[in-house]
């Protein structure tokens, strides 16, 4: 009974505290724009079960990609036996499912214990990868200090899990040769492993390592499960909606911005009632300046970016020495993000907009102000250096895709704040004036009316 207690109360706790992390990411997910991207959904559907699922993509690299299967199936595996876990925690009793299950529980346990296996060879793999082989694309200049040790710290959380696991099965394994637990037939691993480790134990001392394995399996869960929002490994959860959500337009249609084709045709006097408009009237802000002029599905995508680094290993300005790494431009716009909700949770007016502070009673996303930006994250060089070939996107295993926010930086800083590269410049102007990118003293279709003229002439 008092362990029983003991679980309700630390499960209570774990999910308590965890599901107000889970809340704070959706906060600051929503902090971006709400857009209609109208969707096909069976499209939807058939990516959520071909990227998400599938790990299609993840495919392209296949040696990583079946190390991270065998962790990924493991996973799903898993939550089978953790589902009972939970359910033992909460009635006292031990393998609830066996009973009523039969041979398709001894089936599940030794398709787990096989997966298991799997799985720790995997993670010696990865590990291997990072620290001793040292991949490149994991040792960056955006992948130090926590990045490095959140890259490390899943695999460790991973051989604690596996240990857990080994301890409660193997024990379990002898005690059931033994004749003094429940009978479950066969482990594939256990009925080998337990007796070589646990064989020469008494029984108290195996009750005591079953439980053990037991107690750390759930413990890692519940630290795995508040871990996640600050990690990385958050695209777990969130690669399936990401997927799901994913624009399914052509990759290289650029996005339309009404406000400009508005301006545009008023200035050429395309809209009806355009001379009647005020000329006063204060210009709408082009492009993004900060999160909250990104869509959702932006902020989503940088939540969800596994910082597996396949965008910027793939990325041509990168590749040539250059500032840019569309890793990082998601892992800025995640920090800012954050930023932005740990300041809003404060509820400090010192955050809203200076015209608006006079009026305002609380801090919302709408009237904040810190005097920040993604400009004080992400550099005009590294904006400057994309080549806006969709590298990155078509790279990305989970459809990530890092070239939109670029484009509306880039956007911002050219037609709001009238900015950008020395050499941009008179191309944007000349553009304004005769509508070509070349300094030409005449309007380019001044030779169509000549012509015209001419023949009329």
């Amino acid at each position: 009974m008092i362990q029983q207690i003991l679980f309700v109360i630390i499960a209570a706790v774990a999910f308590g505290y965890a599901g107000k992390q889970y809340m704070k990411i959706r906060r600051n997910i929503l902090l971006g724009k709400d857009v209609d991207y109208e969707l096909d959904t069976g499209q939807s559907i058939k990516n959520t079960l071909l990227i998400a699922f599938g790990q299609k993509k993840m495919f392209k690299r296949w040696i990583p990609a079946i190390f991270h299967l065998f962790i990924y199936v493991a996973f799903l595996f898993t939550q089978i036996e953790l589902i009972e876990i939970l359910v033992d925690g909460v009635f006292g009793t031990h393998r609830f499912f066996a009973h009523s299950l039969g041979g398709l529980y001894t089936l599940i346990i030794n398709s787990i214990e096989i997966l298991s296996l799997l799985a720790f060879v995997a993670t010696l793999v990865f590990l291997s990868r990072r620290n001793l082989l040292k991949v490149p694309r994991f040792h960056k200049d955006e992948m130090t200090g926590w990045p490095k040790l959140d890259g490390n710290l899943i695999l460790y959380l991973e051989l604690l899990l596996l240990v857990g696991i080994t301890c409660m099965n193997g024990a379990d394994a002898v005690l059931q040769n033994r004749g003094l637990s429940y009978d479950i037939g066969t482990m594939a691993v256990s009925d080998t492993l337990g007796p070589a480790l646990f064989g020469g134990m008494t029984e108290g001392t195996l009750h005591l390592v079953e439980r053990f394995g037991w107690w750390l399996h759930i413990l890692v869960v519940f630290g795995f499960l508040n871990y996640l929002p600050k990690s990385k490994h958050l695209h777990i959860l969130l690669a399936f909606p990401n997927t799901y959500f994913a624009p399914q337009r052509s990759r290289g249609e650029m996005e339309n911005m009404p406000a400009i084709m508005d301006e545009v045709k008023m200035m050429m006097g395309l809209t009806e009632g355009a001379e009647d408009a005020p000329m006063d009237e204060e210009l709408p802000e082009f492009g993004t300046k900060d999160v909250m002029g990104l869509t959702w599905k932006n902020v989503l995508d940088a939540y969800t970016c596994t910082e597996c680094g396949r965008c910027t290993s793939v990325c041509p300005a990168n590749l040539t020495g250059k500032k840019l790494s569309p890793r990082k431009i998601l892992m800025d716009i995640r920090d800012r993000a954050t930023e932005i909700g740990e300041k809003l949770d404060t509820g400090d007016l010192q955050y809203v907009k200076e015209e608006l502070k006079a009026e305002a009673k609380t801090l919302t996303k709408d009237n904040f102000d810190d005097g920040k930006s993604l400009f004080d994250y992400i550099s005009r060089e590294e904006l400057h250096a994309c080549t806006t070939c969709n590298a990155c996107v078509e790279a990305c295993p989970i459809m990530i895709n890092p070239l939109e926010p670029i484009l509306k930086m880039r956007r911002y800083e050219i037609l709001t704040e009238s900015a950008g590269p020395s050499d941009w410049v008179p191309m944007f102007t000349s553009i304004e004036n005769t509508g070509a990118v070349w300094q030409i003293p005449d309007d380019r279709d001044k030779w169509a009316k000549d012509a015209v003229a001419d023949s009329k002439g």
